[in-house]
């Protein structure tokens, strides 16, 4: 798989998947609102416009094989209570409207960012972490999240996987990194962009983790 669409691009993640997908031979074409203000390797085609319109995303897949999104529901701040900045379920709809074209253009093949516990695995987290989420605005993401997890686990013919990843960091990317299915293995508390882009490439390159959720963290640093 050589030709790929990049949904986040412009964020801080995004920069790393760019990047580290460049490097390793992709055509890589990413939509990004403003593509004046994105800094992008050699190789890399900006496509302006949105992924909450269906249409720049029509027009982003043309001709593409597979889709990395590490898109966020973002806030003014990483402050927890700093106020949100995304249309309410972003991420949501950008999936909905992501699956809808995909299908109409025949590509099978997907790997999103999502978070720890999002979905079935909000049971597994403390409940402490549980009631800071609900009282401040991180609730926001985890609601989001939890309906991409929705949506793409009811697509019937998607090769999907969810790269849930514990704390981000913005480290240099340090490795290893460790992937296990939700309730087999205790996860480590961070993980580095840099690195979590590296896991999100090689999982679209060796097909692996399809139609699974796993946690991903970095076992040292």
């Amino acid at each position: 798989m050589s030709n790929l669409l990049v949904f986040g691009g412009s964020g801080r993640t995004g920069a790393h998947v760019l990047k580290y997908a460049a490097q390793r031979g992709h055509r890589v074409r990413a939509l990004v609102r403003n593509p004046d203000k994105v800094q992008t390797p050699a190789g890399v085609e900006l496509i302006q416009g949105t992924p909450a319109n269906i249409d720049d995303i029509r027009r982003a897949a043309e001709g593409t094989e597979g889709v990395i999104s590490v898109l966020n529901n973002g806030r003014a701040s990483d402050n927890p209570w700093a106020k949100p900045v995304s249309p309410p379920m972003f991420m949501t709809d950008a999936a909905r409207h992501t699956l809808t074209v995909m299908g109409e253009q025949g590509i099978r093949r997907i790997v999103l960012t999502s978070t720890q516990g999002a979905g079935d695995d909000w049971a597994r987290l403390n409940p402490l972490v549980k009631a800071f989420i609900k009282l401040s605005n991180i609730k926001a993401g985890f609601e989001d999240h939890t309906g991409v997890d929705q949506v793409i686990r009811a697509s019937s013919d998607i090769d999907w996987t969810l790269a849930r990843a514990v704390t981000l960091t913005d480290k240099p990317a340090s490795g290893p990194i460790r992937a296990a299915e939700a309730g087999t293995e205790k996860p480590g508390a961070r993980i580095n962009r840099a690195d979590l882009a590296h896991f999100l490439i090689q999982t679209i390159e060796d097909d692996a983790w399809i139609r699974k959720a796993p946690l991903v963290w970095n076992t040292r640093g």
